[in-house]
């Protein structure tokens, strides 16, 4: 099948097939004889399982360390569950993270009242002060996908 059919099926654009296949996630298929990449049902089965890792909010080396592990029948399946347990880890922290950022929101709301002027708005000040230590930048990462495996 041609890359627009596979994009299809699974719900992924083109461009994140190539992608893909660019940092080693999927294998490049064969080409036809016009020079169109030929999909087959194992690029199927593997452009799905990547999309459920991604739903999962797994990181591209956390994906590629399970296909590794997918790709060995006979592997000890501990190893997958390792993976797991730290990924769990991540979402739990991240799960504390954002309870925190909604509770600093909340508390930068409140510190709104009616009938002031921008200048005396008390959202701006506390935006404009220094955050607390907890949430130094640099402490996490807050972009979806981009966390470390280990």
């Amino acid at each position: 099948m041609k890359i627009g059919e596979l994009s299809r099926q699974v719900g992924v654009p083109v461009e994140t097939i190539r992608y893909y296949e660019k940092i080693g996630l999927m294998a490049e298929p064969a080409r036809s004889d016009s020079g169109y990449r030929d999909y087959q049902h194992v690029h199927l089965e593997r452009l799905r399982f990547i999309r459920r890792c991604r739903s999962l909010d797994m990181a591209q080396d956390e994906i590629r360390e399970l296909l590794r592990l997918a790709d060995q029948s006979d592997a000890d399946c501990g190893e997958v569950d390792e993976l797991l347990a730290r990924h769990l880890s991540h979402v739990r922290e991240r799960l504390r993270e954002l309870a925190n950022l909604e509770q600093t929101l909340e508390q930068l709301q409140q510190a709104c009242s009616q009938n002031r002027t921008v200048s005396e708005c008390g959202i701006l000040g506390g935006l404009s002060s220094d955050p607390p230590p907890e949430s130094s930048p640099g402490k996490h990462n807050h972009i979806p996908g981009t966390h470390g495996t280990r």
